[in-house]
């Protein structure tokens, strides 16, 4: 079974970059059928996770997948390769692909012709950028990344501000000038932009590691690591929740799973340069999660903790051993859904209510208990509490860096997760167990009217149940806003989070599973040949 499908997939690996693509071009054809751009979207990012899952399980038995694309010759076809994190990051990926698209389709942002097409496209970015061997290629696939992702922040409109849009533009073309720089420099010094040539050369070579170390710059800049962060915390809650919701398990994903790579090929782990990303790691976790504490809404909050956590994912790059990698990849996977859940179900109040703001929300146990059970998980699990997946990702982490010595960096992680928890009980008190505020319904009805292009959005008793009807305010509509509940989560906005709360408890219920995996993909990133010499095609 095994054998056949090591010999079946590598040939199709094309697909993941050219079928998206391809329907992407069909849903921006489909101008009137908006039913077929929700199938083809949905469809395809089905087929990506089930060729990633396939991907997993041949992976998982130590194969490395190859295929020299086009059939070309070694150095000149671009090399595809996929190993254990590779199919694993790409699997998670797709998940959260899909939840954030049935979100959106719930929010009615899907409706726009160029919603879906965007978001294809921005995974066959996605899906190049985790397969090649070609650290050039790298740079064009994570600019394919970039391209629809412009469109997205684009299609927002007035909810994205444009000093907002401007920072997110120019500090990642800034990044990719930095990143294609430092590709051209391990060109300039290596002779190669080729992995498998490039294998060891950075810690062999001064010059090299020089101009490999302006490509992990770069790509710090991108995942958002201190202190090159204020980026993201000024870009992502001012989208929509679900493309901050998407947003959060790609580009900074990718970026470390680049950084890792790199690492793992270019420098071979040399150990003389893991201090450095220890003291950056620490100080990543530290700041995020202070970060977060000062903030007064929901996603501003989750968007610090994601720099947070961040340092959290890195401390395995700091530690490069095989229990800290093990580790790292376990927390990378885990806190990709725990993340994606988080914005999704924070969000589905954001978009019914109208804000974000805790301070204008409150009561939503009672008013929305499966939106706060949902969070309740996927907080609970993001702060590190068993049984959910965040508490076997934490223990893990901070054993792996007690048994390397460095018991700072356990302090620090430690000290991390109990603010990490206190700032989820700021917004479990605030919206859920909060005193509800007055007006809370008149102001999420005068909301969902602005956002439909309507000036109001009258509410009006008739027999036993009050209704919805466009028209300026009556008598009547206060004294049922007083006595009725008018305004509640739909459920189409309340699945997507829940089912990744769901995968949460099952990695935390399941952990044995995804921590064997995990520690395939770190014995492949410790002793890379294997993956070197899939790259050759020897």
């Amino acid at each position: 079974m095994i054998e056949a499908l090591a010999e079946f997939l590598p040939p199709l690996m094309p697909l993941l970059v050219g079928i998206p693509l391809l329907t992407g071009a069909l849903c921006a054809a489909l101008r009137q059928r908006r039913t077929w751009r929700h199938v083809g979207s949905l469809v395809t990012l089905g087929g990506i996770f089930v060729f990633a899952l396939l991907m997993v399980i041949v992976t998982s038995q130590g194969v490395v997948l190859a295929h020299q694309v086009g059939l070309w010759n070694y150095g000149i076809a671009i090399p595809f390769v996929v190993d254990a994190i590779a199919a694993l990051v790409l699997m998670i990926i797709s998940i959260l692909g899909i939840a954030s698209v049935l979100f959106a389709m719930g929010t009615h942002e899907a409706r726009a012709r160029f919603y879906h097409p965007f978001v294809l496209i921005l995974f066959a970015g996605i899906s190049g950028a985790l397969m090649t061997g070609d650290i050039f290629n790298l740079f064009v696939f994570i600019e394919v990344m970039l391209l629809p992702s412009y469109g997205l922040l684009a299609m927002m409109g007035a909810k994205l501000g444009a000093n907002s849009a401007r920072i997110y533009v120019t500090v990642n073309l800034l990044a990719s000038t930095m990143l294609l720089a430092g590709i051209a420099l391990v060109y300039g010094t290596a002779g190669s932009v080729n992995l498998a040539e490039l294998h060891g050369a950075a810690s062999e070579d001064p010059a090299v590691a020089i101009a490999a170390g302006v490509m992990l710059t770069a790509l710090s800049i991108k995942a958002a690591v201190v202190p090159v962060h204020g980026w993201l915390t000024r870009t992502y809650p001012m989208t929509s929740p679900a493309v901050t919701a998407l947003f959060s398990g790609i580009h900074t994903k990718v970026s470390i799973y680049a950084i890792y790579r790199l690492y793992s090929v270019l420098f071979d782990g040399d150990p003389s340069y893991l201090w450095v990303a220890l003291v950056v790691t620490s100080l990543t976790m530290a700041i995020g999660v202070f970060g977060a504490m000062g903030e007064k809404t929901t996603r501003s909050i989750l968007v610090f903790h994601m720099i947070s956590q961040i340092g959290y994912i890195l401390i395995g790059a700091g530690l490069f051993t095989l229990f800290g990698l093990t580790a790292a990849i376990f927390y990378l996977l885990h806190h990709m859904i725990v993340k994606a859940s988080l914005f999704l179900s924070t969000g589905a109040i954001e978009e019914t209510y109208g804000t974000g703001e805790i301070s204008r929300l409150g009561g939503m146990l009672k008013r929305e208990p499966l939106v706060a059970i949902t969070f309740m998980v996927a907080a609970l699990s993001l702060a590190g509490l068993p049984p959910f997946s965040g508490f076997v990702a934490k223990f893990t982490i901070i054993q792996a860096t007690l048994e390397e010595g460095h018991i700072w960096v356990a302090v620090v992680a430690v000290i991390v997760s109990v603010f990490t928890l206190l700032s989820m009980l700021k917004i479990w008190t605030g919206v859920f167990m909060g005193p509800e505020p007055e007006g809370l319904e008149s102001e999420a009805l005068e909301s969902q009217a602005k956002m439909h292009g309507k000036r109001y959005l009258r509410v009006e008793a008739q027999a036993e149940t009050p209704t919805l009807s466009i028209g300026p305010p009556t008598a009547t509509t206060t004294a049922v806003l007083e006595g009725r509940q008018a305004v509640k989560v739909p459920l189409k906005l309340i699945v997507p989070g829940a089912l990744l709360a769901a995968v949460t408890i099952f990695f935390g219920l399941g952990a044995e599973v995804l921590m064997s995996l995990s520690e395939v993909a770190a014995e492949q990133l410790m002793d890379p040949s294997d993956y070197v010499e899939a790259v050759s095609g020897a």
